[in-house]
């Protein structure tokens, strides 16, 4: 692959990462707007949340099967169509019932692209190549955290909720030309893969026999879990607990955001003079040692609200180099059921995801301790997987 293909392929594969975001993200400040017009409540209207979210951890393990059967790229075409028709539906929704199972149809199609885009990089690249390759995904990924939230804030301001939904559906529609124009079908039609639900759920079981796979997936599900905690939580803490305004949280969010993508960017440069495996190491050790010590500050009274910013900043950065080196090492061992594998890491991400948005909530004592206390035992917990997935690695290298 020349280099102007090269580089129109990962631009292409890091908006279609980017799609998550921007359909989490751009439609969140149009909730008041969302209750009024459709006569509705809030909690009714954060369900468009959640069956969001479980769409996204569901729809991953359908999907990894379909694209090993289908190939990459006609799940993928079909997947941003279900996801244009359904941004259309969101907007014009004459009920909250309908937005919340329309979200959930956005999600499939958000799905697609996440398995499809990694299974397309493990058939283009191997080693540090693929490592490369993904953080250059997420450097463009990490773009849309910072301008989602503002861009739909004014859509919402001057037009109302139900543009922010058509401005999806244009997204979703250049993406689809560029998939079809552009990115080229890296694994053909397997007619031979059986997608009765015993065939399935044996490749699954395949999946899981490679222990390498199975360390660096949950790995990574559990550095999510980490910064889950964060993403849903931050807001409460930020805004009540320490009294920023909406803006200023959107400053600090936007800046995590940025450290993301030069984490990715840093990543990329050092995975030319490092192994993955001994990157990966120092940047979760850095991660491990950062939450730590955000933890010893708040419980010796010595806490600093602008420490805490750039630690979680540097936490962040963190996850730039983290993700794709822990994707890269969990599919390098895997030449088939590369589709399953990528569905299984994305649904290990969403799992834990959500199981530590759900006991920030639970142990909520109106301070920023339970956000951090979920971040330090997350990754505490990946650094062992992590430590022990690379001793794996290097024994079977």
């Amino acid at each position: 692959m020349d280099r102007k293909r090269y580089n129109i392929t990962i631009i292409i594969l890091g908006v279609i990462a980017g799609l998550g975001p921007f359909t989490i993200d751009m439609y969140i400040p149009g909730f008041p707007q969302i209750v009024r017009d459709l006569n509705t409540s809030a909690a009714l209207v954060g369900l468009t949340l959640t069956s969001y979210f479980i769409g996204l951890c569901s729809g991953q393990f359908v999907i990894g099967p379909l694209v090993e059967r289908y190939g990459r790229k006609k799940p993928l075409i079909i997947g941003l169509i279900v996801y244009i028709i359904a941004a259309l539906g969101c907007s014009v929704s004459p009920s909250v019932y309908f937005l919340i199972v329309l979200r959930f149809f956005l999600s499939i199609g958000v799905c697609v692209g996440g398995v499809a885009s990694h299974a397309i990089i493990r058939d283009l690249f191997s080693g540090r190549e693929m490592a490369k390759a993904i953080s250059y995904v997420q450097m463009v990924f990490g773009v849309a955290p910072t301008i989602a939230p503002a861009l739909g804030g004014m859509i919402i301001a001057s037009l109302g909720w139900r543009y922010v939904f058509l401005v999806l559906a244009l997204i979703g529609l250049s993406v689809f030309l560029a998939v079809k124009f552009y990115i080229p079908e890296t694994k053909g039609e397997d007619v031979n893969y059986s997608l009765k639900p015993k065939d399935v759920f044996r490749g699954y079981v395949e999946v899981l026999k490679e222990k390498q796979f199975v360390f660096f997936a949950l790995a990574a599900g559990t550095t999510a879990g980490g910064l889950f905690a964060y993403i849903t939580n931050s807001p409460f803490v930020y805004i009540q607990v320490f009294g920023f305004t909406t803006a200023q949280f959107g400053w600090i969010f936007g800046f995590n955001a940025l450290s993301l993508v030069i984490g990715a960017q840093f990543n990329r440069i050092m995975l030319k003079r490092h192994s993955i495996v001994k990157l990966l190491l120092m940047m979760i050790i850095l991660q491990t040692i950062v939450i730590i010590t955000a933890v010893a500050g708040f419980l010796s009274g010595s806490f600093s609200i602008p420490v805490l910013v750039i630690l979680m900043s540097v936490f962040w950065f963190c996850v730039g180099g983290i993700f794709p080196n822990s994707s890269a090492l969990a599919l390098q061992p895997f030449t088939s059921n590369i589709g399953s594998a990528s569905a299984f890491i994305g649904g290990m991400q969403m799992f834990f995801g959500a199981v530590s948005s759900a006991l920030a909530g639970l142990i909520n004592d109106g301070s920023s301790m339970p956000m951090l206390i979920i971040m330090c035992v997350f990754t505490v917990v990946s650094l062992i997987l992590y430590a022990t997935g690379a001793r794996i690695a290097a024994i079977e290298s």
